[in-house]
């Protein structure tokens, strides 16, 4: 049994993606009175991620987060994963990719500062750039090229870093950043252009294996 206090409202941006869907089920698996808000703009999400949760404490938000985000009701939590992750989408939505790293970040964090909610920015492995240390411990500052065509990805999610901590260092809110490595699984587009799944398409269509470069990277 629940009472009041433990029931939560969580906010999941970028919740029809890959990652995004996966949480919000999660979320309303662990809480059994729990309201999950998917908001997403659906640029890389998709409604065919989320068709399967019918439950009424879900609700879904089409939403541009670079645009100011307001919900009347209050909210515990901001989980902020809604960005393009895959070179093919961010290469073809630079400027997009740019826009939701920075005004959409400054959006979901304004929202957790003014519901009093806890903050979690999703980042990425990115952030080292073509590191010259491997592994990377979190200590690295990584070696970033931010005028390369992956650039656009890279910095966004290094500044939406930057500001996550601002807001946590000036402002009080009570965030969490977590590196995101190459997942992979259940609803990942086949096409989605990273190493895992093209490895694996390319398996199950018995199709040689494309190994870019000179085979040394890890």
């Amino acid at each position: 049994m629940h009472d009041e206090a433990d029931v939560s409202t969580s906010v999941v941006t970028g919740g029809a993606g890959f990652l995004g869907s996966h949480l919000c089920e999660y979320l309303l698996d662990v809480g059994d009175r729990d309201r999950v808000i998917c908001v997403d703009n659906l640029d890389t999400g998709s409604l065919q991620n989320i068709e399967h949760i019918r439950d009424e404490r879900f609700v879904f938000r089409n939403h541009d987060l670079i645009e100011r985000l307001e919900i009347d009701e209050s909210i515990d939590f901001v989980y902020h994963l809604a960005s393009p992750a895959s070179p093919i989408d961010y290469l073809r939505l630079p400027l997009h990719t740019l826009k939701v790293g920075s005004y959409g970040t400054h959006n979901a964090l304004g929202l957790a500062k003014h519901k009093r909610a806890r903050f979690l920015l999703a980042s990425t492995s990115e952030v080292y750039g073509d590191p010259k240390i491997h592994p990377q411990p979190e200590t690295y500052w990584g070696n970033v090229n931010p005028i390369g065509p992956r650039g656009v990805y890279d910095e966004a999610k290094r500044y939406a870093e930057a500001m996550t901590m601002a807001y946590h260092r000036q402002q009080g809110v009570d965030t969490s950043i977590v590196r995101i490595f190459n997942t992979y699984g259940p609803r990942m587009r086949p096409n989605d252009g990273r190493a895992v799944p093209t490895f694996l398409l390319q398996a199950l269509e018995s199709k040689p294996l494309t190994v870019f470069g000179d085979g040394s990277q890890t």
